[in-house]
């Protein structure tokens, strides 16, 4: 394989699937995901590592994925790291140190930071890892709780229920914004943000997406940027943690406002969206007044640019430049 072959392939990002689990298969998850019988042949395989083509299709982009198996973490590479963009991993509910063997995968994660982290398991268990023990866990660890066969479903009569098992994952990855995402026509102009956010993020390399995590589970810092000449280093962990922060929280907002706005222009959806203005409000006034100015300042910014608004006229509306 040439140089240039290489590297086309690495650009492609990767949703890493690891099971904890002696007795759940990675590629099975995969399958369901795929909703398919069978797996695609892979395109690479080296080992027990194995990475299977996807392409994400749905109404408002494509993406051109792959789905990598990674048993453990000794077998993570350059190659792996520099492209994961989502991190999934099963564990065992039915034991009572299921979560634990997790452990191991905690630094790769903090370090490489990846925008859509999902815990997995069949459902959990009284007898072994607890709902509330997971919970826990997630919140810890910036993770979303998927049950593939949760016990309680939810009420068919609520009027916005929410999604369960394989259906939440792939909704999870299609809400995400990858690297190789390509908007289709009609949907990257008016009030679709994905591409305002796709911009926002790689110009931006501070920016992480997460799955709605407590501020105390950022990290205070991601050791592999490096910030370069537009960043003021911080000198604080509390500055540090500030950023992150708010980085995250915007990311979440405008991603989670991108769904609402790009859809269709019914009540329903309009009252959806009023609902998550409200809670994105609320949400922002916890912060502190200087952050939660620079908050709300970037998700305007977003839907300014999004609408089709010239970014030179928003230069100087920063909040660090008012009098």
């Amino acid at each position: 394989m040439s140089a240039s072959e290489e590297n086309t392939e690495t650009a492609v990002p990767c949703v890493l699937i690891t099971s904890c689990d002696r007795g759940f298969n990675e590629e099975e998850l995969i399958k369901q995901i795929l909703n398919s019988k069978t797996l695609p042949d892979p395109s690479k395989r080296e080992e027990s590592v194995a990475w299977y083509p996807w392409t994400i299709n749905n109404k408002y982009y494509t993406a051109d994925v792959r789905i990598c198996v990674v048993p453990t973490t000794f077998q993570m590479s350059s190659e792996i790291a520099q492209s994961m963009q989502a991190f999934i991993a099963y564990f065992d509910s039915t034991v009572k140190d299921g979560l634990e063997k997790l452990h191991p995968w905690i630094s790769v994660v903090e370090d490489l930071a990846p925008e859509v982290l999902i815990l997995v398991c069949d459902r959990v268990c009284e007898n072994g890892v607890t709902r509330h023990e997971a919970q826990q866990w997630c919140l810890a660890h910036a993770f979303e709780l998927v049950e593939l066969n949760p016990q309680e479903l939810p009420d068919e009569d609520d009027d916005f229920p929410e999604s369960t098992g394989v259906k939440r994952i792939v909704q999870a990855l299609n809400a995400n914004v990858w690297s190789s995402v390509e908007m289709k026509d009609g949907h990257n102009q008016g009030f679709g943000l994905m591409s305002s956010l796709v911009a926002a993020r790689h110009n931006n390399p501070h920016a992480h997406n997460c799955q709605d995590p407590p501020s105390s589970s950022l990290p205070a810092e991601d050791p592999l940027v490096n910030e370069g000449g537009n960043q003021t280093e911080t000198t604080t962990n509390t500055g540090s943690q500030g950023g992150a922060l708010i980085d995250a929280m915007t990311d979440l907002d405008i991603q989670e406002l991108a769904n609402l706005t790009a859809g269709d222009a019914d009540v329903d959806n309009f009252e959806r969206l009023f609902t998550k203005l409200k809670e994105m409000k609320d949400k922002a006034s916890s912060l502190p007044h200087e952050q939660r100015k620079v908050h709300a300042e970037k998700v305007a910014k977003a839907f300014w640019m999004a609408i089709g608004g010239d970014d030179d006229e928003i230069d100087g509306l920063s909040s660090g430049e008012e009098s």
